[in-house]
C-alpha cells in the first residue's frame, strides 16, 4: 500500500518549482536513490536500463568509425597527472585522492581518475612507435569521480558513468577531422535517438578543456529555459605528445608527435531526456531510447482468456520492446505507474476488446487514445512509435526556437536574461576579460560559437570592441 500511494502522490508542477519537480520525477519513476556517500547515487534498474540503451545506440555508433573498446585503470599516480601543467591545474578542485593502500601509506598519492588523458598518453608512449601503427582511435566506458560542491541526480554527481574516446593520429588534419566527427555523432544520437535538438559549435577559450586546443560541443536546451552541455570533443593538437613523449618515425623517417582527441558522453544525458521531455505526469521516453516501448495492461485480467489474448498480443509485438503489466494492482493504477516511467504506448486489452477484435492504444507523449484491429496492430504499433519520435523531436525544436532571442545592445542582452528564458544570440569580440564581466553582471554564460554563425552585427553586445564571433549565451546547468 505505501508503494501505491507513493506512485499515485501528485508530483510536484514544473511550473510552480521546476527543480523539485526534477526531483520528483528522479525518485517516484525509480531511477535513483541516494546513498550514504553524499553525492553518490544508486542508478535503479529502470535507470540503468535507460543509460544501457544509450551505450548501445552509442557504441554502435562508435563502432561504425572504427573506434575499438579498451579499459584502463582508475587510479592515475600523482607524477603521472603534474606531467601536463593545464590539465592538472583545470581538474586540482575536483580530484579525490588515494593516501592509504590497507594499512600503509602510499609512497605516491593515486588520483582517482576524473578523465583518463594522462592514463592513454602513458599507454600511448609505449603503444606507438611507427606511423604504421596509426591511428589509435579507442574509447573506454567506465566511472570517473570529481568531488563536486553541489550535485544533482544525473547533471552533477561525484561518481557518474560515462564513455571517454582518446585517439592519436599521424598528423593535426587527421586529429581536427576526428574531433569534428565525434561531435557530429553526438549530435545525431541526440536528435535522432534521444529527440533532442542540438546547437554544435566551439566554446570560447575560457570554457575549452584543460589542455585543449579546441573544445567543441553540442547544446541543448531544456524546459526551463537552462542550456545543457550533453556532449564534448576536444582536440589536444600535439600538447600532451610533447608531454608525454608520444613520438612515432613517420615515413620520412623522422620522429613525429602524435596529435591527439578525447570526447565523451555521460549519464548527464538521462537528465536531459527529463528534462526536455518530460511533463506533470513524469517521464515521456522517446521510443528509440525507451526500455519498453509498448505496456500491455489486460482490463479484468482474471476473466477468461484475458491473460491469454495479453500474451497473444505480445507474441504478436515481439519486434518491439515490449511487456505486459499483469500485476494484481488496479488498471487506474497501473496506468498512472506507466505514465511516470515514460512508456511510449499503453496497449490496454480486456473482454470487449477481444470480442471486438481490436485494443486500445495510449500514446504517452499526447495521451490520444487510439482503437486499433488486432490484424493491423503489428503496423500501427510500428507507425505510431515513428511518429511519437518525429513529434517529440518537432515540439522540443519549437521550444528552442520560440524561447532563442537576439541581443542586439547591451540593454537588450540584461533585459532578455533578467524576464525571458533561453538562448540569447549575440556578436562578441572574443576577450575572456569580457566574458567574465558578462558572466559577473548577469550569470549568463557563453555556450558556444555556433559552425552556423550569422553576422548579427559589428561589435560586441557587451563592450563595444569589434565582434569576432556570434555567440550563444545563456544560464546553464
Amino acid at each position: 500500500m505505501a508503494n501505491e500511494k507513493k506512485m499515485v502522490e501528485q508530483i510536484t508542477s514544473m511550473e510552480e518549482d521546476f527543480a523539485q519537480w526534477y526531483t520528483d520525477v528522479v525518485l517516484k519513476a525509480d531511477l535513483i536513490d541516494y546513498t550514504s556517500v553524499k553525492g553518490c547515487m544508486v542508478i535503479k534498474p529502470a535507470g540503468y536500463a535507460i543509460w544501457e540503451r544509450i551505450q548501445q545506440e552509442l557504441d554502435r555508433r562508435f563502432k561504425e568509425t572504427g573506434v575499438e573498446n579498451v579499459y584502463l585503470p582508475m587510479f592515475i599516480p600523482e607524477s603521472l597527472l603534474q606531467k601536463e601543467k593545464d590539465h592538472v591545474e583545470g581538474f586540482a578542485p575536483e580530484v579525490a585522492w588515494v593516501t592509504y593502500g590497507g594499512l600503509n601509506p602510499l609512497q605516491e598519492r593515486l588520483c582517482v581518475r576524473p578523465t583518463s588523458e594522462t592514463l592513454f598518453c602513458d599507454f600511448y608512449k609505449n603503444e606507438v612507435e611507427s606511423y604504421r601503427d596509426l591511428p589509435k582511435v579507442y574509447n573506454q566506458w567506465c566511472s570517473v569521480v570529481r568531488w563536486e560542491k553541489e550535485t544533482r541526480p544525473f547533471l552533477r554527481s561525484r561518481e557518474f558513468l560515462w564513455q571517454e574516446g582518446h585517439t592519436a593520429h599521424a598528423t593535426a588534419e587527421e586529429a581536427e577531422e576526428r574531433t569534428v566527427q565525434m561531435l557530429n555523432v553526438y549530435a545525431d544520437f541526440c536528435e535522432q535517438v534521444l529527440a533532442i535538438p542540438v546547437i554544435k559549435g566551439q566554446k570560447s577559450e575560457k570554457e575549452k578543456f584543460a589542455g585543449a586546443e579546441a573544445t567543441y560541443t553540442i547544446e541543448a536546451l531544456m524546459h526551463d529555459g537552462k542550456a545543457l552541455q550533453s556532449g564534448t570533443s576536444h582536440n589536444f593538437g600535439d600538447g600532451f605528445a610533447k608531454a608525454f613523449g608520444i613520438q612515432y618515425t613517420s615515413k620520412d623517417n623522422k620522429l613525429e608527435y602524435v596529435h591527439q582527441t578525447s570526447w565523451g558522453m555521460t549519464t548527464r544525458l538521462i537528465g536531459a531526456i527529463i528534462m526536455v521531455h518530460g511533463d506533470n505526469s513524469g517521464l515521456v521516453l522517446p521510443p528509440k531510447v525507451a526500455p519498453t516501448q509498448v505496456m500491455i495492461v489486460p482490463i479484468m485480467q482474471k476473466k477468461e482468456g484475458v491473460l491469454e489474448a495479453a500474451g497473444a498480443l505480445k507474441d504478436k509485438l515481439s519486434s518491439y520492446r515490449v511487456k505486459i503489466d499483469d500485476s494484481d494492482k488496479n488498471p487506474g493504477w497501473k496506468f498512472a505507474e506507466q505514465e511516470m516511467r515514460g512508456i511510449p504506448l499503453r496497449v490496454e486489452i480486456g473482454p470487449r476488446d477481444i470480442e471486438a477484435g481490436k485494443a486500445l492504444v495510449v500514446r504517452r507523449d499526447t495521451g490520444e487514445k487510439i482503437e486499433v484491429s488486432l490484424d493491423e496492430i503489428d503496423t500501427k504499433i510500428g507507425e505510431l512509435l515513428e511518429t511519437i519520435q518525429k513529434d517529440m523531436f518537432e515540439r522540443a525544436l519549437k521550444h528552442r526556437e520560440e524561447n532563442t532571442h537576439v541581443a542586439n545592445n547591451w540593454e537588450e542582452f540584461k533585459d532578455i536574461i533578467e524576464n525571458k528564458q533561453g538562448f540569447v544570440k549575440a556578436m562578441w569580440c572574443g576577450e575572456t576579460s569580457c566574458e567574465e564581466a558578462i558572466k559577473e553582471e548577469t550569470s549568463a554564460t557563453t555556450r558556444c560559437m555556433p559552425f552556423a554563425q550569422e553576422k548579427l552585427g559589428d561589435v560586441c553586445v557587451h563592450c563595444g570592441k569589434p565582434a569576432t564571433k556570434m555567440m550563444y549565451f545563456g544560464k546553464a546547468y
